[in-house]
């Protein structure tokens, strides 16, 4: 009986050791870029262009992923964006895309934002293609 509990025990910690040593990488890795890029055209290219300088009703997105926030030179931001200090990080990006006016009270931004665990996979793909806009 001993002996059993024992290879239990063994079983149990080699199986956390391996779970433990497993990558942990977020959603928006495994994010399509070209999915993505549908996705950007569907939501946000009306205000935003994928292109360096090019101001259309919001600051352009090039570059946009590790930028901090109110970084465009010439842009015009809401108080709340000034105030809101924050690096587009993937993680950041995330939060914000799921629900802007959460994340920055305040915005002047309107999208209402792409909200749940349902659009998940589509703020990982619009994450995917943000990150290639360098």
């Amino acid at each position: 009986m001993h002996t059993r509990y024992s290879a239990r025990r063994w079983l149990r910690f080699a199986v956390g050791v391996a779970l433990m040593s497993m990558p942990v990488t977020p959603a928006w890795a495994d994010g399509d870029p070209e999915i993505g890029k549908q996705v950007f055209k569907q939501n946000c290219s009306i205000c935003h262009s994928p292109l360096p300088g090019k101001v259309i009703v919001g600051p352009p997105l090039f570059g946009v992923v590790g930028r901090p926030t109110t970084s465009v030179a010439g842009y015009n931001y809401s108080p709340a964006n000034v105030a809101a200090h924050l690096i587009w990080t993937p993680t950041q990006l995330d939060k914000y895309i799921e629900n802007p006016q959460k994340i920055v009270p305040g915005t002047k931004m309107t999208f209402p934002g792409l909200p749940g665990p349902g659009n998940a996979e589509k703020r990982a793909n619009l994450i995917a293609y943000l990150s290639t806009l360098k």
